[in-house]
């Protein structure tokens, strides 16, 4: 019988590539921070709403927080902003494609820290599998930015190479917060405890990056008021996703849950090779390989 975080984890990769698909349409309109803040400025109050229907009509009762819930909250709702900033000032570097790929190693990440922090422990089998996932991934992104192995291993030590390393660490550190605040709960319903910790991180994260928009760009926020259609679609994808990564996250080791949701990459090959008549390199054909075999290694593992 195969276990219920993995059809959530699925529907939660897709969302995502959803929502990012979304985004680009807002890119033209917004700055990128403009358009990361779209994410949650209209998210909180669906957010809430979903949790208020869980605890009214749904009989669920509410968790009761705790302090370490809230640093977890707040740790990981600042690791995840502090990601995307990092990622942006990346653009800005010439060679910022390896930068870029060296970011997606977020999966090895959150297994070290969530290791660390939660004790949440892997298998022979689970660390091969997100092994083969981390080089399906970093393969994968360097045949779509058109660069080659070679120029990745010569540029180990460059600034781009640190800054992706880097956004890649508050990434997992995000996810493995955000773990922990699910567990910190300690409450019976998986669906309440999830709801519950998205609720008060998106509330957390709206108001820090609000402060930082009305700091750095000041107008951003009228904008994103502005482009209220396409920002909406984008937080109701969002949120969607967002609920079932932390009922995923809730259920299961967090590493075991990315490295599954990495079949959101092979969603997007998809669309691009059939849907968009894309050429695939030989590169990109081998990323996914490995990470279709991660993805059976962890189901084999859990």
């Amino acid at each position: 019988m195969v276990e219920i975080w993995i059809p959530i984890t699925i529907a939660a990769a897709f969302f995502q590539n959803l929502r990012s698909a979304l985004q680009k349409y807002l890119k033209g309109k917004l700055s990128n921070a403009g358009a990361a803040y779209a994410r949650f400025f209209y998210a909180w109050p669906f957010a809430l709403l979903y949790l208020w229907g869980l605890n009214a009509i749904g009989g669920y009762p509410l968790p009761e927080p705790n302090l370490t819930f809230l640093i977890y909250c707040v740790l990981g709702g600042i690791s995840q902003i502090l990601f995307t900033v990092i990622l942006l000032w990346m653009f800005s570097f010439r060679n910022f494609a390896v930068g870029t790929t060296f970011s997606k190693l977020e999966l090895v990440m959150i297994a070290a820290l969530g290791a660390l922090i939660l004790g949440d422990g892997l298998s022979l089998t689970a660390i091969v599998a997100v092994a083969l996932s981390a080089l399906g991934v970093v393969i994968l992104s360097a045949g779509q930015s058109a660069i080659t192995l070679k120029t990745i291993t010569a540029n180990l030590v460059a600034k781009p190479t640190l800054i992706g390393l880097t956004s890649a660490v508050f990434l997992g550190a995000s996810v493995v917060c955000f773990r922990g605040a699910t567990l910190s709960l300690g409450h019976d319903n998986i669906t309440m405890t999830a709801a519950y910790s998205l609720a008060v991180s998106i509330v957390i994260q709206t108001v820090v990056m609000g402060v930082y928009l009305l700091w750095r760009e000041p107008g951003e926020i009228g904008r994103v008021i502005t482009n209220w259609r396409w920002a909406g679609a984008v937080s109701i994808v969002g949120v969607l996703g967002s609920v079932c990564w932390f009922t995923a996250f809730t259920i299961e080791n967090a590493a075991h849950v990315r490295a599954v949701g990495q079949i959101e990459l092979v969603f997007t090959f998809i669309a691009s090779s059939v849907f968009f008549k894309e050429t695939v390199s030989k590169l990109e054909i081998l990323g996914i390989v490995l990470v279709v075999g991660a993805i059976l290694l962890v189901l084999v593992a859990g």
